[in-house]
C-alpha cells in the first residue's frame, strides 16, 4: 500500500537541500537516509534521500542526484510516497494509520449511527475525521480521546461521544449568567 509520507517544499541553501512538510508520525523510519520513495507526480522519481536533518524546528532532506537549488527547487510541491505494508501497524498502542481509520463507521457510545469515515484530515492541533452522514452531508469530529472513545478495527468502526452541537443541532447555555441574559432580552420596557 502506498502512503503519501511528505510533501517537498522550497529549496533551502545552494547544495539541494528541500524543506518538507512532513505527513507521517514516524518521520525517523519513512525518510531515513537511504529510504527510496515514489512520487507524485511520478516523472519526479523515486527519491533516494541522501541526508536529513532539522533546522530551525523544519525538517531538511537532501536527495541523490538532487546537487544544486535550480534541481531542488525543480522539485517543489512534489509528493515523497512511501511503501508501506497494509498490515503493519504503528508502534504505539493507540495510533492508526489513515488507510486504518478510513471507512470505519461512526456510531456514538449508545449505538446511534453517526456515518463513515471518508478522509482524515491533519491540522497543526489536532486531527479530524471527516465523516460522512447517511444524509451525505457531512460533519467533522476532533480525533481526540475525549470524544473518539473507541477504535475497533475488528469491528470495523469509531466510538464516539459528542458534546452537544458537535453532530446536532442541541447547544449548551455556557453559562447560568447568560440563560439570565437571554431571559431578559426581552424585557427592554417600562421605565423611562
Amino acid at each position: 500500500m502506498q502512503l503519501v509520507v511528505a510533501r517537498i517544499g522550497r529549496a533551502h541553501g545552494i547544495k539541494g537541500e528541500v524543506t518538507v512538510e512532513v505527513r507521517t508520525d514516524e518521520p525517523e523510519l519513512r525518510l531515513a537516509p537511504g529510504a527510496v520513495l515514489t512520487t507524485e507526480p511520478a516523472s519526479a522519481g523515486p527519491l533516494t534521500i541522501a541526508t536529513g536533518r532539522v533546522h530551525s524546528g523544519r525538517l531538511l532532506l537532501r536527495f541523490e542526484g538532487v546537487a544544486d537549488r535550480n534541481a531542488a527547487e525543480a522539485l517543489r510541491n512534489t509528493l515523497l510516497i512511501a511503501e508501506v505494508d497494509p498490515d503493519e501497524l504503528p508502534e504505539e498502542e493507540d495510533e492508526y494509520y489513515d488507510h486504518q481509520l478510513v471507512d470505519l463507521d461512526v456510531v456514538t457510545e449508545d449505538g446511534a449511527e453517526v456515518g463513515r469515515i471518508t478522509e482524515i484530515s491533519h491540522l497543526p492541533t489536532q486531527d479530524l475525521f471527516i465523516v460522512e452522514r447517511p444524509d451525505g452531508t457531512e460533519v467533522m469530529i476532533p480525533f481526540v480521546a475525549e470524544i473518539v472513545t473507541e477504535i475497533d478495527l475488528e469491528e470495523q468502526r469509531a466510538v464516539i461521544a459528542p458534546p452537544p452541537g458537535l453532530i446536532d443541532d442541541r447547544a449548551e447555555i455556557a453559562s447560568s449568567r447568560d440563560a439570565g441574559e437571554a431571559g431578559n432580552a426581552g424585557d427592554s420596557g417600562g421605565d423611562a
